[in-house]
């Protein structure tokens, strides 16, 4: 029976529909809390055993046939707030419910997963997406005339043909902190890439948690925020673009604003998150220019403190999924002055309209919502 690999990680056996302790060279149990473990049981839900339980399940699971466990998802969390590496799995041999929805549990819980090893096509991809929700188009701003034949969901990610969409030479569309597509008025709720050729060094994409920023504010400053909105649009506080660009001129046309609630409460688990991201935010509604810049400051700041990120390196083949509502992400700006080739492909589900803490919604200035084709 595969037993998984680094502390805290978790065996997902699909076939029993339950989260296994795993056991390390030594023998011993290793879960990523002492006092407790958090078991998926189907339809029964999150549950919290103590270690006597624990210690039942152990003996049980010792006695599990591993010819009969025919699914086995291995969670390994890489990083103190964010991200897990997943194994176990390979996507190309479909997902099955049991299997999706452990998935789906754990992209709430660490907000950003990581697949190696997995070969598969662009049909693949967008049936691999769908496994957490509705798939939309490439982008709100078009650009399906630069997806892959047949595949107007995926939003290719080439180095070879981003001097012209940028204006200038990059290897990625926005090598700042952003999350995807705040300027709608429902963002994507998750997004998908998948690495085709990356160089051998550099290119890493870093995320960072935006729960765990929120959760060590000091409560007066939780509270100050938590009335707050921000207007959001394409190049937030600062053009991106130059004029002539491709994606200037499109991002014009558009003219897609939204205001959505500073701190926003993920409509899955509850938390509360700071909601803003240098990428699209522009001003916070109701202060001054100046008051307005000094917050979005400080909230950048504490929204990508290292201690709440999670780094990861590329190889061809790769995945991530990641939580678009719950984190921020920072592509790549270390490859410009190197002559390498750089593909992905970005897939991404539709989102929900944010909801405050005050139980307001986010409210559209400009431009229609994002969904998936019905």
């Amino acid at each position: 029976m595969d037993t998984g690999s680094g502390p805290g990680s978790r065996l997902y056996s699909t076939l029993w529909g339950t989260a296994l302790p795993t056991r390390g060279a030594s023998g011993n149990s290793r879960i990523r809390h002492p006092d407790h473990l958090r078991i998926q049981l189907g339809a029964v839900g999150l549950i919290l055993v103590t270690p006597k339980q624990i210690r039942e399940l152990e003996t049980m699971t010792s006695v599990i046939d591993s010819s009969t466990t025919t699914s086995q998802l291995i969670i390994d969390p890489i990083a103190g707030y964010i991200g897990a590496e997943v194994s176990g799995i390979q996507i190309a041999d479909g997902v099955d419910d049991a299997t999706a929805q452990a998935l789906r549990d754990a992209l709430f819980e660490y907000k950003v997963l990581f697949f190696r090893d997995q070969p598969i096509d662009h049909g693949q991809q967008v049936e691999f997406t769908r496994v957490f929700g509705p798939v939309t188009d490439a982008h709100p701003l078009g650009y399906t005339d630069k997806s892959p034949a047949g595949h107007p969901e995926i939003l290719e990610v080439d180095s070879r043909t981003y001097a012209k969409r940028g204006g200038a030479r990059r290897y990625s569309y926005a090598n700042f902190w952003h999350q995807d597509v705040t300027a709608l008025i429902n963002p994507p709720a998750v997004t998908a890439l998948r690495a085709e050729l990356v160089p051998e060094i550099g290119g890493d994409t870093t995320w960072a948690d935006l729960a765990a920023a929120y959760e060590n504010l000091p409560a007066s400053l939780q509270q100050f925020l938590e009335g707050l909105y921000a207007e959001n649009r394409f190049g937030g506080r600062t053009p991106r673009w130059t004029s002539n660009s491709e994606a200037q001129s499109l991002t014009a046309d558009a003219n897609i604003v939204s205001e959505h609630p500073v701190v926003r409460v993920h409509p899955v688990t509850g938390k509360k998150l700071i909601y803003v991201n240098p990428g699209f935010t522009s001003r916070i509604i109701g202060l001054s220019p100046g008051q307005s810049d000094r917050i979005l400051d400080l909230l950048f700041a504490e929204i990508t403190n290292p201690a709440y990120t999670v780094r990861i390196a590329w190889t061809p083949d790769s995945i991530g999924v990641w939580d678009n509502r719950a984190t921020i992400h920072q592509a790549p700006a270390d490859l410009d002055h190197l002559d390498v080739v750089r593909v992905l492909h970005r897939t991404t589900v539709e989102g929900d309209i944010p909801v405050g803490v005050d139980g307001q919604k986010s409210r559209s200035i400009s431009g229609d919502p994002f969904l998936a084709r019905r």
